[in-house]
């Protein structure tokens, strides 16, 4: 087993259509593409901040400008449903499998950690409305680096608190473009790929690809 497992938050626990998800009966037939666009524009704005440098912003405050970005794209979409959208977005469900699979590796003596783009209250609350405040030794919030993922500050953070080199962590995203990262900074990576979406960044290659976080348990 490796030293510490760490974790994505958005998309890997926690499933980031869920907030529209709870609303689709009002939102209508377009909920889908609303809440594609919504993510979309989440990430992009937080590359382009950490691009820009010195223009950091507060992860929630990139997600209500997602969310009003979206609204105009998708016109068909109630903007007065606002207010209840961020809500619901603040207690996502985690994916049927997370909890089990996270106590397995708990229960084996594993060092588990969130290390996310989130705030600290996103992230605060989302891991209480899910019931695993027992679970993380850690997590680590973009607001501790002033920066977001993939910057090598950020994947930082583990290996300095945790004082390991980083070879010594596995880590575990949705996200390819965030394995391509933590594979630069030399992060033993797993690939959750939900969506199956194809292979990128070949370059960079996942140390391993899992549909689902279920099988982890049984990988390592």
């Amino acid at each position: 087993m490796y030293s510490v497992y760490v974790f994505d938050a958005y998309g890997t626990l926690f499933d980031t259509g869920a907030a529209v998800t709870r609303l689709a009966g009002e939102i209508g037939e377009d909920g889908r593409l609303l809440a594609d666009i919504w993510r979309r524009k989440q990430l992009e704005y937080s590359w382009v901040r950490s691009l820009m440098g010195g223009a950091h912003r507060n992860f929630w405050d990139l997600t209500e400008d997602a969310l009003d970005y979206a609204f105009q794209k998708v016109p068909s979409a109630d903007a007065a449903l606002r207010s209840r959208l961020l809500e619901a977005y603040r207690d996502l469900d985690t994916f049927e499998e997370v909890p089990s699979t996270l106590r397995a590796l708990r229960d084996r003596g594993a060092r588990l950690a969130i290390l996310s783009n989130g705030s600290r209250d996103m992230l605060a609350r989302a891991v209480r409305s899910a019931g695993l405040d027992d679970v993380f030794d850690v997590v680590f919030s973009a607001e501790d680096c002033g920066t977001f993922k993939t910057s090598p500050a950020m994947y930082d953070l583990v290996t300095t608190h945790f004082r390991l080199y980083p070879d010594a962590v596995s880590f575990q995203s949705s996200n390819r473009w965030d394995i391509a990262g933590a594979a630069a900074f030399g992060f033993h990576t797993v690939w959750i790929n939900r969506g199956g979406e194809p292979n990128e960044y070949l370059d960079l290659p996942p140390s391993g690809v899992l549909p689902d976080l279920k099988g982890l348990p049984k990988l390592v």
